[in-house]
C-alpha cells in the first residue's frame, strides 16, 4: 500500500530543498546567493486508524489533517463482559 490518504487523497510530493548563503541586503549585505539545490520528498502525516467504511470496520490510512476534519468515523467501544463459567 502506499502512503497516501484514503480520504483526501494527500501523497508524497517531491520537490527541492534549496541551499544559500549571505547576508540579506536590507540587513546591509550583498544579498543571498543560492548555492545548491537538491531533491527532497513532502511526506504527508499519514495514520494507520480503524474507521467505518461502508458499514464494516476495517484499517485504513488517512491523514491528520482528515482526522482532525472529521471525516474518520471510529468504530463503538465492544460492550463485552465475559460470562462465568458454570462450574460442574
Amino acid at each position: 500500500m502506499s502512503r497516501e490518504c484514503f480520504f483526501t487523497g494527500k501523497r508524497t510530493i517531491s520537490g527541492r530543498s534549496i541551499a544559500r548563503r549571505g547576508k540579506a541586503k536590507y540587513l546591509g549585505g550583498v544579498g543571498k546567493r543560492v548555492t545548491g539545490s537538491t531533491k527532497r520528498k513532502f511526506k504527508p502525516n499519514i495514520q494507520r486508524v480503524r474507521a467505518v467504511v461502508n458499514g464494516k470496520v476495517c484499517r485504513i490510512k488517512v491523514s491528520a489533517k482528515a482526522i482532525r476534519m472529521g471525516l474518520v468515523q471510529k468504530p463503538p467501544k465492544r460492550d463485552y463482559t465475559p460470562t462465568e463459567k458454570a462450574a460442574d
